[in-house]
């Protein structure tokens, strides 16, 4: 669980990263140089690739997870604040419980629920302010990410795995790398200079925050109910805004503060009753 934990912490660092080390308005370039180099590594490492059915299984969990969430994701980090993006996403362990009944076929305990609510609730008194912008495109590109990534964990815990995390992590950011680059291309182009500063957040992205954040969150999902797992993704709000206090000098309310306690409470509730399950 604490393994697993790591991953949506090191996702809370990616809205503070973007905003401060990539290139301005280049969604398509930062989600294509957070994927591609990465799968590449992975494959040259683990030097293992899929077989029958799983080549289209990883061509769909490649493009839910990363084909098709990373440019929603950036997108909506350039168009959102912090805060309203992680309001948002925190809704992801209900839309993993619901698909759950459908597709797997398991109820979710009241207890549970009543956990993900009050963790929603708890965001969005830490990440929420009277001045955040309300931009529809964002918000519209933040729900269907994370709807997808909600789908993704589904799936994965309904086929299981046929070789390590690491393994997969390899062909499902090579699938979805591959899938963006011509797009990149074409919509955004090549930028014309590249900073040191670039330089570094996209190494940060590709190798902390995508191939270790991700092979430690697929060896989650095989391992931890799927709400179990979704419930983890408070941990990214939580980052984000200690991200912020540490890196931008911004301030806590007493309401943020009562919302950091209620989404912490949220998450240790969660986990500890899927435990005693």
């Amino acid at each position: 669980m604490a393994l697993a934990a790591f991953a949506p912490a090191s996702w809370g660092t990616t809205y503070v990263v973007t905003t401060t080390l990539l290139p301005p308005d280049r969604p398509l370039l930062a989600a294509t140089l957070r994927a591609l180099p990465a799968g590449l590594i992975l494959l040259a490492v683990t030097r293992r690739l899929p077989r029958g059915e799983w080549w289209w299984k990883s061509i769909v969990l490649g493009m839910l997870n990363f084909g098709a969430f990373f440019p929603l994701i950036f997108f909506a980090a350039y168009r959102l604040p912090g805060g309203v993006a992680a309001t948002i996403g925190s809704v992801q362990p209900l839309v993993v419980a619901l698909l759950s009944l459908g597709v797997l076929r398991v109820r979710p305990a009241r207890a549970v629920l009543y956990a993900a609510l009050a963790g929603t609730g708890g965001v969005a008194l830490l990440t929420l302010s009277s001045e955040a912008r309300l931009d529809p495109l964002g918000i519209g590109a933040m729900l269907v990410a994370t709807s997808l990534m909600a789908t993704a964990i589904v799936l994965a815990k309904k086929w299981g795995r046929p070789e390590s995390p690491l393994v997969m992590t390899g062909w499902q950011l090579t699938v979805g790398g591959l899938a963006l680059a011509p797009l990149t291309l074409a919509a955004e182009g090549v930028p014309s200079t590249v900073t040191g500063d670039n330089v570094l957040g996209f190494a940060y992205l590709g190798l902390v925050g995508t191939a270790i954040a991700y092979a430690l969150w697929f060896r989650g999902i095989d391992r931890l109910p799927a709400t179990s797992v979704s419930l983890l993704g408070l941990t990214n709000p939580m980052v984000a805004t200690m991200a912020g206090l540490l890196i931008l000098g911004q301030t806590l309310t007493p309401w943020q503060i009562v919302g950091f306690t209620i989404a912490l409470g949220a998450l240790v509730a969660g986990q500890t009753f899927n435990r005693t399950r």
